[in-house]
């Protein structure tokens, strides 16, 4: 096994090694971005029924995003455990983090082919009574949840690739299923060369063959290029031990990204009160927005490992230099993509062709919602670091706190105020909550540093 002396997340330069695994890991989550937008962006402009269409993706969206919760969450646990003991040179536990997380794949993917087929129907019928929406939605989701073997372990070798440090290929892995996706979704969608037009059916399997293409890469890479794993069917066999060392991490994270499909549920519920249009509106911003998020998710998940190892080799000064340098460049993303909404937020809404009611609601979303940018950034940083510390509960409080107490609520009171007349003030939703929770973040910073960070040797 390599020498933990001789790993670059313990000697490289900080500011060099955050860009040099995160930019790699940017690029992925702003692709993992692509795989939602260019299904709205193809099936918007269907002859038919396209803003339907948009409607019942939006509808869908809650459990996709359910999925990559439980898949990412299991990734980030076994991320932030496999690299502690890199740090700490314990060969033997690396190697079982490994082999437990391929096992977990496969209960999870088992479970969300269950749901694909007996749950689909009554999850999307709870939210609309259109018979066209409930068709499309059914479609889709059945298809993404049956087949989400893909995503499921594309998460976890991404995530085994970036604790050692190979964060280019599992870029790689995802630009590779991001091409076959943008390739097939106006094939099957449209129906060219001769196939039949499938419409959202075509969307879901493009959406999917893209995730197993991914998740194919990166296996690839990971028996071939991790030399720092070792790789054998007795790490596989499950232990209890390490599979609660994987979910004391991995647990507050897959709750924290499951409340983003509790917090759009619950959304999709509140504006279907205003209108059909404010559903399609709010989700299609979402998944524009998505660009700028999934940017920062990328630099977090840079910044986890990073933090997570030099606290396993118990170095106080690189600990604190990676937080630092972390949330400056998260801070810099999110300043680009509030002007860049800012800008042209008309031009991003009119690539949808979408009617001109919802196009008015859309653009106002960009505009008012992207303000929350700023303090998101910090927010998003925040839980990478409490994870790379074993803080997963002060995490898991920030997630709860920007995502559902300070959001479903006052969406609520917001919408019974104001409706579609001043749909300004339910945007306001998103930066009053990101502002709170930045407050109580940076009041769990203050005393995990006092505590934790500075008691390091």
């Amino acid at each position: 096994m390599k020498d933990v002396s001789m790993n670059k997340m313990g000697t490289m330069p900080i500011n060099k090694l955050m860009l040099n695994m995160g930019i790699p890991m940017i690029l992925s989550m702003v692709l993992q971005a692509v795989y939602n937008i260019v299904d709205s962006a193809f099936l918007s402009n269907m002859p038919e029924n396209g803003e339907l269409a948009l409607n019942a993706l939006t509808l869908a969206f809650p459990i996709q995003l359910l999925m990559v919760a439980v898949g990412i969450g299991t990734g980030v646990g076994t991320n932030a455990l496999l690299a502690r003991c890199l740090g700490a040179g314990d060969k033997v536990r690396v190697s079982k983090t490994a082999g437990n997380a391929i096992f977990l794949g496969g209960v999870i993917t088992i479970i969300f082919m269950l749901f694909g087929i007996f749950g689909s129907r009554a999850y999307i019928a709870s939210q609309t009574s259109n018979p066209v929406i409930l068709e499309m939605g059914v479609d889709y989701l059945r298809i993404c949840s049956f087949f989400s073997i893909g995503m499921v372990y594309y998460a976890i070798f991404e995530k085994l690739l970036q604790a050692t440090g190979k964060s280019v290929l599992s870029t790689t892995a995802q630009i590779s299923g991001a091409v076959i996706n943008i390739i097939l979704d106006p094939i099957l969608i449209y129906g060219l060369f001769g196939l039949p037009t499938m419409g959202v059916k075509g969307a879901a399997y493009a959406t999917v063959i893209g995730q197993i293409v991914s998740f194919v890469v990166a296996m690839t890479f990971h028996f071939k290029s991790n030399r720092e794993i070792e790789n054998g069917f007795k790490y596989i066999r499950p232990s209890l031990k390490t599979i609660m060392e994987i979910y004391s991490i991995g647990l507050p994270a897959i709750i924290a990204q499951a409340l983003t499909s509790v917090m759009t549920y619950g959304l999709n519920i509140i504006f279907v009160g205003i209108g059909e249009s404010v559903v399609t509106a709010y989700g299609l911003f979402y998944k524009i927005q998505q660009f700028m998020l999934f940017a920062a998710f990328g630099l977090r998940d840079a910044i986890t490992p990073i933090v997570a190892f030099n606290n396993g080799m118990k170095d106080k000064n690189r600990v604190k230099a990676s937080i630092k340098c972390g949330m400056t460049y998260t801070l810099i993303i999110m300043i680009v993509g509030f002007v860049a909404l800012e800008l042209f937020a008309q031009p991003f809404s009119r690539m949808f062709g979408l009617s001109g009611e919802t196009e008015k609601y859309c653009i106002s979303a960009m505009r008012v919602i992207s303000i929350s940018f700023i303090f998101a950034g910090a927010n998003i940083a925040f839980q990478g670091v409490f994870q790379a510390l074993n803080a997963g509960i002060e995490s898991l409080v920030i997630s709860v706190c920007r995502q559902i107490i300070f959001i479903i609520p006052i969406a609520w009171i917001f919408a019974i105020i104001a409706g579609s007349e001043n749909i300004g003030l339910v945007w306001s939703t998103f930066p009053i909550g990101e502002f709170l929770t930045v407050v109580i973040a940076c009041v769990f910073m203050s005393k995990i540093n006092k505590n934790k960070i500075n008691m390091l040797n």
